[in-house]
């Protein structure tokens, strides 16, 4: 047993649901020496074996796009507190970047990612498990300027991606991962006195170890 484990928050939810929102509003209540954030996106799988058009077509909404082995063994170094290097993924590229991010524990970990909740094995890591739930039309508007301002993306290309891959994935893999959540928060970063309760769970178990 890790003395002084830390504390495992999965925060999940589709594409655009704002779950970076809801982390970002619960790291705001601590401080930077209190709260580590995981995100799922920086564990795509590397790609650098295919070609730009086979790595074009694949799907990073379904779960095998990910990297959950070494994600899990990461998560598993820090809750023994022990630090990581984590990797980096070059949207552009469509693979993984040679460059690394050194990460060391802290005594909260937030695992956010839309399909956390999707693997028994990350789920089982977890203390608490949110889902961000919000309405499918918001969700595509903010993934269109998410995906067009950040990440260089055409409106048409990301249009086709959602009709094709996205909604499928959704439908599939997250939306019935809600159901393993303990804390829903509808509206996702707007639902404010959602997350100051949630926040206030965190600190009483701080308080208490």
């Amino acid at each position: 047993m890790v003395v002084n484990k830390p504390i495992v928050i999965g925060v999940a939810g589709g594409t655009g649901s704002g779950k970076t929102t809801v982390t970002q509003s619960i790291c705001q209540r601590f401080s930077d020496k209190t709260i580590l954030v995981i995100e799922q996106d920086y564990y795509y799988k590397d790609q650098s074996e295919l070609s730009l058009e086979e790595r074009l077509q694949t799907n990073y909404d379904h779960p095998l796009a990910f990297d959950n082995d070494l994600l899990m063994n990461h998560m598993k170094d820090l809750i023994q507190l022990n630090p990581i290097e984590k990797p980096v993924y070059d949207y552009k590229k469509h693979t993984r970047s040679e460059e690394t991010i050194h990460v060391e524990p802290k005594q909260v970990i937030i695992l956010e990612g839309i399909l956390v909740l999707e693997d028994p094995r990350l789920v089982d890591l977890m203390d608490i498990k949110v889902f961000v739930d919000t309405a499918s039309d918001v969700r595509i508007i903010r993934r269109l300027l998410r995906d067009i301002k950040e990440r260089g993306r055409s409106l048409d290309s990301v249009i086709d991606q959602y009709i094709q891959s996205v909604r499928p994935a959704h439908l599939q893999f997250v939306e019935p991962s809600k159901r393993l959540a303990d804390i829903i928060i509808p509206e996702g970063g707007q639902n404010h006195v959602a997350i100051d309760l949630l926040a206030t769970k965190v600190a009483q178990i701080l308080n208490d170890k």
